[in-house]
């Protein structure tokens, strides 16, 4: 487990957007990653810069 920032939003906030996001996605392999953590890692770099 990662630590968490104070970008990060909740699970509950990202299950919201998930169908968005999944959607846009081809479907190919599964995916590796999980997605929360990226949308995560996108947000505190926007925050951060």
């Amino acid at each position: 487990m990662r630590e968490s920032y104070p970008s990060d939003m909740s699970r509950a906030q990202f299950e919201i957007i998930k169908p968005l996001l999944e959607s846009a996605r081809k479907k190919t392999s599964p995916r590796r990653v999980d997605l929360y953590e990226v949308f995560c890692a996108l947000l505190y770099l926007l925050r951060s810069g």
